[in-house]
């Protein structure tokens, strides 16, 4: 085998995560794996990781030997893409992760079409609750909500979003005045759960010119730690959910939600592509990043702006 090869190996071996499924995913036996890996850090001279055959945890070798063959691997396959006939081709792992609504709903049907034009590709959707580190975790591309606080990673945005106040128009027919953000006290809210996350606060910004914000805290007898079940506890008329425009357009257009508190709107919530700008940025994922700033628009209406906010706002 050639330094190279241990390289691929040892990035399959790091992204898979065990050498039980290391040896399934290369059709070998797990001794055949665990041998390889021996041989490799003997070659070395170092040890690479710690393991047993369910879990691999990475030494702060193989965390170098990872990240700077990773950057080896890249530049290679760069500069075969770049040669006679393959300039078109586009080859090489593509990890991705995402949050389970978008990324089940948006993501994946994309890197599907994606991937059947480039089938040298080899990609990996992981969908997460939260976000997993990109340069820790080996992911190319994070999809993100808003712009990271990072300033190691470069964000591109692929979709104009907000959040959507919204109920089931027989909700809103007999609900309790509802002109501002202090009034969901009265409300039955339906509360998405997520751990670490302030899920109870509700967030507005005012629709004049003054751009006012304000934060609200929020209850309800029922709540869910998925977005798929608030939309359609909404839909059922169980109260009213804050629910992104992305997750609720098709809803508000067919009539099984309305909007609710005209005289304000849920804060942005822009999707973003993001990625380490301190590493070679293969071919495949400028590509797809590319792909993702054409397709994904077309698959969510736009914004459904009103005409006063309209004026003198910042094009999404």
């Amino acid at each position: 085998m050639t330094p190279l090869d241990d390289l691929a190996f040892f990035q399959r071996l790091a992204r898979a995560g065990s050498l039980t499924a290391t040896a399934r995913e290369l059709g070998l036996s797990l001794s055949a794996v665990s041998k390889r890996l021996q041989r490799l850090e003997a070659r070395l001279g170092v040890s690479l990781a710690a393991r047993t055959t369910r879990r691999l945890t990475l030494t702060a070798e193989g965390e170098r030997y990872l990240m700077r063959g990773a950057g080896i691997l890249d530049d290679l396959t760069e500069l075969e893409e770049t040669l006679g006939d393959r300039r078109t081709e586009l080859s090489g792992p593509l990890r991705i992760n995402a949050t389970f609504g978008f990324g089940r709903r948006h993501v994946a049907p994309l890197l599907s079409a994606f991937c059947a034009r480039h089938p040298g590709l080899e990609a990996s959707l992981e969908l997460t609750n939260f976000p997993l580190g990109l340069a820790d975790q080996g992911v190319d591309i994070g999809i993100r909500v808003g712009e990271p606080p990072d300033s190691r990673l470069v964000a591109r945005r692929i979709l104009a979003n907000r959040r959507v106040l919204c109920a089931a128009p027989r909700y809103a027919a007999e609900m309790p005045a509802l002109d501002e953000p202090a009034d969901l006290a009265r409300h039955a809210c339906l509360v998405l759960r997520e751990i670490d996350s302030d899920y109870t606060v509700w967030r507005f910004v005012r629709r004049d010119a003054s751009g006012e914000e304000r934060a609200v805290k929020v209850t309800g007898p029922m709540a869910s730690n998925d977005g798929e079940v608030i939309r359609r506890l909404a839909c059922d008329g169980h109260g009213i959910a804050l629910r992104s425009w992305w997750d609720v357009h098709e809803e508000l257009a067919a009539g099984r939600l309305v909007e609710l508190m005209p005289g304000w709107r849920g804060v942005r919530a822009d999707f973003h592509a993001v990625y380490d700008r301190r590493r070679h940025v293969a071919q495949r994922v400028r590509a797809f990043i590319a792909y993702l700033e054409q397709e994904m628009p077309g698959r969510v209406s736009p914004l459904n702006v009103p005409k006063e906010a309209r004026q003198g706002e910042s094009p999404p």
